[in-house]
C-alpha cells in the first residue's frame, strides 16, 4: 500500500506542480507578449512526463479506491469515502475531457486569436487539479 501511496504522490507532485508553473509562470508571459510558441514549448515538454503522471495516478487511485472501498459498493454514497470517490472520478472525467478537447481542438490550431480559449483550458485543468489534490487528502484523511 506504501508505494501506491508513493507512486500516486509523485504523480499528483508532477501534474499539480505542472499546471501550477505553467498557469503561473508560463501563461501570464504568453499573454503579455502574445508567443503561443511559449506555451507549446511548454506542453511538449511537459506531456512526456505529465501524461504518465496523470495515468498513473488514475491507476493508482482506483487500485487504492478498490482497498478503501471494495468495487461492489462504489455505486452507493453510503459514506464520505463514497461521495469523494465519485467527485474525485467526475474531477478526473472533466480533466480528460478538457485535455482531449485542447489537445484534438485548440492546440493543432493555436494562434494569438484562440490563446484566450487555451489559457482558460489551462486555468480549469489547474483548478481541476488542485481540487483532485485536495479531495486526494480529504479521502486519506476522511474530511468532507
Amino acid at each position: 500500500m506504501k508505494w501506491l501511496i508513493l507512486v500516486h504522490v509523485v504523480g499528483a507532485t508532477v501534474w499539480v506542480g505542472g499546471h501550477l508553473i505553467l498557469s503561473i509562470g508560463f501563461v501570464p508571459r504568453a499573454l503579455q507578449v502574445k508567443d503561443v510558441d511559449i506555451i507549446v514549448s511548454f506542453e511538449r515538454s511537459f506531456e512526456r512526463i505529465g501524461i504518465p503522471a496523470l495515468l498513473a495516478q488514475i491507476s493508482t487511485g482506483l487500485w487504492m479506491a478498490g482497498i478503501y472501498i471494495p468495487p461492489r459498493q462504489w455505486f452507493t454514497l453510503a459514506s464520505a469515502h463514497h461521495q469523494l470517490l465519485w467527485i474525485k472520478l467526475g474531477l478526473v472525467l472533466a480533466t480528460l475531457l478538457l485535455a482531449l478537447h485542447a489537445r484534438f481542438f485548440i492546440i493543432p490550431r493555436l494562434s494569438v486569436q484562440n490563446l484566450p480559449s487555451m489559457v482558460f483550458h489551462i486555468w480549469l485543468v489547474t483548478l481541476l487539479a488542485m481540487g483532485l489534490l485536495l479531495t486526494g487528502l480529504s479521502f486519506r484523511y476522511a474530511y468532507f
